[in-house]
């Protein structure tokens, strides 16, 4: 199809098509005879052309631009229309360059639907766009660029416009959309009105938006809002230039204030529930020659129906708070930006103080209320800062970390409360839960409560993540060196009533050796989880970490852990995990990052678990986790039948005391005291961590001895040739009671032998009475070091050999005790 484009001199237009920008050269335009690519059209031409492909619309696009002169003539005052008619279907711009004097202002009044204004780089739905240009002498500003359905009816320019209407080549439209009205002076960069009908919102930014205002000009927003609505402004982006003189600032005049116009720093919280129209300004400043900066702003207007409750006053009384503040949010505040088109919830301290967040302080009296028509969009942030200088008045102290009622009574739901302890170096931090204690957040035993809290000791050089806790449990107390940060958070609206049972506490404390101590209190009917802290990510290098579980006394404890091998290779140093019961004697029990973890083992007292990083190679990383069960003793019918064999022998043992005594008496002869200052009284091996039992007792020392009970007499039978039977007496090597120890069981006879394949030997379960035992070892036999026979022999191997020595000697030893005795009588 060919088209005819017969242009008037009188209407001052051109036509230009050309390529689109980054398309081949294809399709070209036939004008007569002649081809070509590109087609211009100037006022008083009349040509006729065709294109040479059936889509001319993917090659082509089409420039329409009018120049009208409101200077020296009259301006065509009216509707603007899109001329010339019969234009191909093409992607089509029209522009309007309107030349008038700076003296008279220029104003374009546009029909409904309006427009709306949007950023830089923004689409509109239907692809219709206008951008507004001012010019002023020879400087253009960019007023915007809109679309169309939006509240902006119209803009006032200072001196002449240049509009540009663009249109895709399938739009239907047909009229420009616009008119140019009176002329009027407006002594400012330009007047954009806004007209709000209902509960809308709108978004406007300054000219030149983002690349910057203009130096030391002024411009006006115009909102008309209907008298029974109410409007807030919210400052999104903006930024401010270096000013010589003046002020940059913002002024408002504001329907029934005192004070018009009322001025606010950008930085300010703008004006809120606004009843009525106002008007807007921005106010540029003299800028730095050498270092100008950029002023520029983007804000948002709200208009909502008045809330039921915005005359509902909530008191939130801080005054006798110290160190702290209360945020009140919308949902995901800070991490995310609400959209422009969500439902609006403001809080607010006065009538026309509000925002979406609001900080309080303490020290001070609040009264607030909501705007908002749902306040579940709305939460509670609330930090406290706690700090001790000097140990000795703080450690004194007990602090209850507990939620405020005055924040627990208001009607927005808990988010968070933080509290962050402080304290200086050799200065601790213990948390306790005497009533409730603590639960640790694990995969096998995960909280089920409307509340948790999150635990993390950090220092300038690391951060270690203690762990999420929760209440029910079975932690009495955690040791922690460093600041430390707790979070509360909440699930759900259970909070409301579980707040009045908060049982969460702390003080500081001297220094401890750990990064960490766990105080554990398992509970009776269920296993209890523990894990390393820093989970999943692994424990940082060189942290030791210890927890020590309390054994109830008629109960045994079953020690397990999750996995056979802490998992890691050591890069620098070696990585441990020490087990040691709370009682003096007690093996240590000792494993590398090489070694495989023990086996599930029982405890019969309070017990100590430590684990020790190195510096990992690599990316591997240390996680540990393991279980504690309780279980009540059971009573051994081997065991009774032991002790009450025990008992005879003891009887026995005391008759036949007692006749030797008789016949010394007859025979008077003196008593031989024999004392031996050799003898060590304490317990051999690593001292235990805490004093028990009878160590700086000596009522188990034997200072004197009859007699009938010398057997030296026999070494010289033999000549010294033979090797007695009879061991020599050690010192005690075995855990100490309160009471004196009880000669072996009848257990623990030769003819009970234990598989070495056994895990453990049966243990015994009567621990009332600690148990006496002979340690018997070979003439030039080394003690094996207890690391080596763990590592060789493991646990079974250390058992069979100190068990079974026992009971194969012991009662070899103690019947040849008795024979000797008897001859003793006899002579």
């Amino acid at each position: 199809a060919s088209f005819t484009i017969a242009l008037r001199t009188v209407d001052n237009i051109t036509v230009m098509i050309k390529l689109r920008p980054g398309v081949l050269p294809s399709c070209p335009i036939r004008v007569k005879y002649a081809i070509t690519f590109e087609l211009k059209i100037k006022p008083g031409d009349n040509v006729t052309f065709t294109f040479t492909c059936s889509t001319p619309e993917k090659y082509f696009i089409m420039e329409i631009q009018k120049n009208i002169d409101c200077v020296s003539g009259p301006c065509p005052y009216g509707d603007v229309h899109l001329y010339p008619p019969g234009l191909p279907r093409l992607n089509r711009t029209f522009i309007w360059d309107v030349k008038a004097s700076t003296k008279a202002g220029l104003e374009l009044k546009f029909s409904t639907p309006w427009l709306r204004q949007i950023e830089p780089g923004e689409t509109c739905p239907d692809f219709v766009s206008y951008n507004i240009n001012s010019c002023i002498d020879k400087a253009t500003v960019n007023i915007g660029t809109f679309c169309r359905n939006g509240s902006v009816s119209r803009v006032k320019l200072l001196g002449g416009v240049i509009m540009s209407l663009h249109l895709p080549w399938d739009s239907p439209l047909t009229t420009s959309g616009f008119n140019i009205a009176n002329r009027a002076s407006i002594k400012r960069l330009c007047i954009i009105e806004s007209i709000l009908k209902g509960e809308s919102s709108i978004t406007l930014m300054s000219p030149n938006y983002p690349l910057g205002f203009p130096e030391d000009e002024l411009m006006t927003w115009q909102f008309v809002i209907p008298s029974n609505m109410r409007a807030s402004v919210f400052f999104h982006n903006y930024s401010l230039s270096n000013c010589e003189r003046k002020e940059e600032r913002v002024e408002y005049y504001l329907p029934g204030s005192f004070s018009n116009p009322e001025v606010f720093k950008l930085s300010d919280s703008q004006p809120a529930n606004i009843a009525g129209s106002f008007n807007l300004s921005l106010q540029g400043c003299d800028q730095d020659a050498q270092n100008p900066g950029i002023l520029r702003l983007l804000f948002q207007v709200i208009v909502q129906h008045p809330q039921v409750d915005e005359n509902v006053t909530h008191l939130v009384d801080l005054s006798k708070e110290w160190n702290m503040t209360v945020t009140i949010h919308f949902e995901g505040w800070p991490n995310r930006v609400p959209l422009m088109s969500e439902p609006i919830c403001l809080i607010c301290k006065d009538p026309r103080t509000c925002d979406r967040v609001l900080t309080l302080v303490s020290g001070a009296i609040y009264k607030i209320s909501f705007l908002c028509k749902d306040l579940s969009h709305l939460r509670i942030t609330a930090e406290k800062g706690i700090s001790c200088v000097d140990l000795r008045w703080c450690q004194r102290k007990i602090y209850s970390l507990l939620v405020p009622k005055v924040i627990t009574q208001l009607p927005i739901r808990l988010h968070k409360f933080i509290w962050k302890l402080s304290a200086p170096d050799l200065i601790n931090v213990e948390i306790t839960s005497p009533s409730l204690k603590l639960q640790q957040h694990v995969p096998e035993q995960r909280c089920n409560t409307s509340y948790s809290y999150s635990i993390v000791s950090a220092t300038p050089e690391t951060e270690l993540n203690v762990g999420v806790f929760c209440p029910g449990g079975s932690i009495e107390k955690i040791q922690m060196r460093n600041n430390i940060t707790i979070s509360l958070k909440t699930f759900g609206k259970g909070f409301i009533n579980d707040s009045n049972h908060q049982d969460l506490k702390m003080s500081f404390v001297p220094h401890i050796k750990d990064e960490c101590t766990f105080t554990v209190s398992p509970d009776p009917k269920a296993k209890v989880y523990l894990q390393t802290p820093n989970w999943p990510y692994g424990l940082p290098p060189y942290v030791s970490i210890s927890w020590y579980v309390v054994v109830p006394s008629k109960q045994v404890a079953r020690l397990g852990f999750s996995k056979d091998r802490m998992g890691i290779m050591c890069e620098t140093g070696r990585a441990y995990v020490n087990i040691k019961e709370e009682t003096l004697g007690a093996e240590e029990i000792v494993r590398r990052e090489d070694e495989l973890l023990p086996k599930p083992r029982n405890m019969y007292h309070d017990f100590w678990v430590n684990v020790s990083n190195c510096k990992p190679v690599d990316k591997t990383q240390l996680t540990l986790q393991f279980w504690v069960a309780l279980a009540d003793k059971q009573i051994d019918l081997g065991v009774i039948l032991a002790v009450v064999a025990g008992a005879g022998v003891l009887v026995a043992i005391g008759f036949t005391v007692c006749c030797v005594k008789k016949k010394k008496k007859k025979s008077q002869n003196p008593m031989v005291g024999v004392y031996n200052a050799n003898v060590n009284t304490q317990v051999p091996g690593k001292k235990g961590l805490f004093a028990k039992g009878r160590k700086n007792n000596e009522s188990h020392v034997y200072a004197v001895i009859d007699d009938a009970m010398v057997y030296g007499h026999l070494l010289k039978e033999s000549n010294g040739t033979v090797t007695p039977e009879v061991d020599v007496y050690r010192p005690f090597d075995g855990p100490v009671g309160s009471l004196p120890p009880s000669p072996p069981p009848f257990s623990f006879r030769k003819d009970i032998k234990y598989s070495p394949n056994n895990e453990e030997p049966p243990p015994v379960m009567d621990t009332d009475h600690d148990t006496y035992t002979f340690a018997h070892q070979k003439s030039g036999q080394m003690e094996d070091n207890g690391d080596t026979n763990e590592k060789n022999n493991g646990d079974t191997n250390e058992k069979n050999n100190g068990d079974t020595n026992e009971k194969n000697n012991g009662d070899t030893s103690m019947s040849l005790l008795e024979n000797k005795e008897q001859d003793g009588l006899e002579e």
